[in-house]
């Protein structure tokens, strides 16, 4: 269970994420067998960082309230899909060793970002954090491995916005669904449901009014200009 889910999330949260056009743009001017194992090397080590912070939370908070926050934080990863990323200085290395390269922007672009933060909040939620670990690597892998694959040639042809709307949508499921699970029950009347989705929608308007356009990375321009 704690693999299929850190899989399935990891791969919704890679969806227009910042690091799947970093492979996109690494793909266009790099061997894929160079991007995708500089992907993989990268993310082990991020993950892993990832997922030791969220397995030793459960040591000195309460499972019950670990198990709340990062319901919550789901839902804050689908109000951030919404917002969108934007790419800063990530792919500014594409002039060094491509391995290296690769591996080196990836773990940047990492720290600190939607995928790495919720790898720490499902190893405190499921307290396992091998097949954590395994399941949010291998999600990375599907994503950006897509994005390798059908990004140069179907980019211009499928919505940004469609594909970052509809695994937003699934975040805020999950996470309803498990504040549904771990939220005492006086904390589960009508009215306070009712008030919890109305601020939901107030903040993904929000968050779509922020919405970023993310221009393509210079690997990419460059490549498309050839």
């Amino acid at each position: 269970m704690a693999f299929l889910t850190s899989l399935v999330f990891v791969v919704l949260a890679e969806m227009g994420d910042k690091t799947q056009l970093l492979a996109m743009a690494f793909a266009a001017k790099y061997r894929w067998q160079t991007v995708l194992w500089g992907i993989f090397v990268a993310t082990l080590v991020n993950h892993l960082l990832a997922v030791v912070v969220g397995s030793y939370l459960t040591e000195f908070i309460p499972l019950q309230y670990v198990q709340i926050a990062a319901a919550a934080s789901f839902i804050l990863f689908g109000l951030w899909t919404i917002r969108g990323d934007e790419l800063s200085g990530e792919d500014k290395s594409c002039r060094y060793n491509p391995f290296w390269t690769v591996v080196i922007a990836f773990f940047l672009a990492e720290m600190g970002d939607k995928t790495q933060l919720a790898t720490v909040a499902l190893a405190a939620q499921f307290n396992h954090a091998l097949p954590v670990w395994l399941g949010t690597t291998t999600g990375m892998m599907i994503a950006d491995g897509l994005g390798i694959m059908v990004g140069c040639v179907m980019g211009q042809r499928i919505p940004e916005r469609v594909v970052k709307w509809c695994a937003a949508m699934i975040f805020y499921l999950f996470g309803l669904f498990g504040l549904y699970q771990s939220l005492p029950e006086q904390f589960l009347s009508w009215p306070a449901i009712a008030g919890c989705i109305g601020v939901l929608v107030i903040l993904t308007y929000l968050a779509a009014r922020m919405e970023k356009k993310v221009e393509p990375p210079c690997c990419m321009r460059e490549s498309s200009g050839r």
